[in-house]
């Protein structure tokens, strides 16, 4: 069962969350894969997108198009409005206290990478430990291992057991005197697991640790309260919220950010330039340097509203019930295992079939119409603690239905028959 980590939104009276009622919301849906009707199970890498989302990004450019902050213009004005209203939308959605503590980025990996290059470089040095864990997507390792690598610092890695569980116990002794920052996803990519955030936050708030929470799995399926919480810092991306590619956000709270020294240079991160001496603007502009993602910030904002709709409807409880049935139906395949069992999950089935490699089972569903991912799902580490070299992955987002868990197990049957 999901365990989420704010109250969702207040249930509109007479609304039942229903997906077929949406689907025509989203115009790929319609679409046919190989003559067969699209069935798409490929969520957690992408969310396809609403036409209110698609109308946003088009009325940008036909009605508003002009660069933010700088013009007295009447159009500069208006796309100035909509892009800070839209981050408004944002800082409401993570109950951030303020606006300073919304920064835009291009998505999760670059909000980490920001967070390991300013932060972290000027808190972290020779001797010292970051901590990460077992289950973590490449993108809250790479920028961590760099920075290691860069200042003599140990990264130290927490260990899940055989369900894809982290193991607190293993966790919590790994926070010593000499870790600087602890950082870890909310919700895994390759499991499903969600962590128990608050618990680990007070946890590393104990020793005096900040945390940066990798939130880009989360945030499609949970309620997210960065107060509540109490994280340091918080990244998610748009395109996986059905927004637009190219834009996410960092949230950081506002005083360690005040500290942080700047990631790049130029445009609108500065107040005044002289050849002697710089003068860098206020939060969040100092960390979004040169002309922003303005098109996908607007439009962002709308995916944003549009989610909050869906949520208000027992979207949430929604996916729990389609994650149990899909569970269950995979997981009676012959030859199946299901790589993640954790008790607390999001809507990713990972599996392997026994009979077949993960590319060959995602090649002959995808001839059934049903679009899954296949491989190590930039986890690496998460395949060798399991020992295998990949899963096919279906994930699940609002759209999605009994009957197309339904196309995938036939589709599996195919694979079986095939292969078997």
């Amino acid at each position: 069962m999901t365990v989420i980590t704010k109250e969702a939104p207040p249930r509109v009276e007479g609304r039942t969350f229903d997906p077929e009622t949406i689907r025509s919301d989203f115009p790929i849906l319609s679409r046919e894969v190989h003559g067969k009707p699209l069935v798409y199970l490929d969520n957690a890498a992408t969310s396809q997108k609403p036409a209110v989302v698609i109308e946003a990004l088009e009325n940008y450019y036909r009605e508003l198009n002009s660069n933010v902050h700088r013009g007295v213009h009447l159009l500069s004005q208006k796309a100035t409005d909509a892009y800070e209203g839209a981050r408004e939308t944002l800082r409401a959605f993570i109950n951030a206290r303020s606006l300073a503590e919304v920064i835009y980025v291009r998505g999760t990996t670059e909000a980490i990478n920001l967070v390991a290059s300013t932060y972290g470089r000027r808190n972290v040095g020779e001797g010292d430990e970051v901590v990460i864990t077992a289950m973590e997507h490449h993108s809250n390792i790479v920028p961590w291992q760099l920075l290691c690598e860069d200042k003599g610092a140990r990264l130290r890695v927490a260990p899940m057991d055989d369900t894809g569980t982290l193991q607190l116990p293993e966790l919590e002794k790994l926070l010593g005197p000499r870790t600087r920052l602890l950082s870890l996803g909310h919700v895994s990519n390759a499991l499903g697991t969600i962590n128990p955030l608050r618990q680990i936050i007070d946890m590393a708030h104990d020793r005096n640790i900040p945390v940066m929470v990798d939130g880009a799995q989360a945030v499609p399926h949970l309620a997210v309260d960065v107060q509540a919480l109490d994280c340091d810092f918080y990244a998610f991306s748009s395109h996986k919220l059905y927004g637009p590619t190219g834009i996410g956000v960092l949230y950081g709270k506002e005083a360690l950010l005040k500290e942080m020294p700047p990631y790049q240079g130029g445009g609108d991160m500065i107040l005044s330039v002289s050849f002697e001496k710089t003068t860098y603007n206020a939060l969040p502009y100092r960390f979004e340097a040169g002309t922003p993602n303005i098109a996908d910030a607007i439009a962002f904002g709308k995916a944003v509203e549009y989610f909050q709709e869906q949520m208000a409807s027992g979207l949430l409880e929604y996916e729990e019930q389609l994650l149990d049935y899909a569970t269950e139906q995979v997981g009676a395949l012959p030859g199946v295992r299901i790589i993640g069992t954790a008790c607390e999950k999001v809507g990713v089935v990972s599996f392997v079939l026994d009979c077949a490699h993960p590319h060959d089972i995602g090649t002959i569903v995808d001839q059934e119409g049903v679009a899954i991912r296949t491989g190590h799902h930039c986890a690496q580490p998460v395949m060798e603690r399991f020992q295998i070299p990949a899963t096919a992955r279906a994930s699940f987002g609002m759209y999605n239905t009994r009957a197309d868990v339904d196309a995938l197990v036939r589709s599996l049957h195919k694979v079986i028959e095939v292969f078997g």
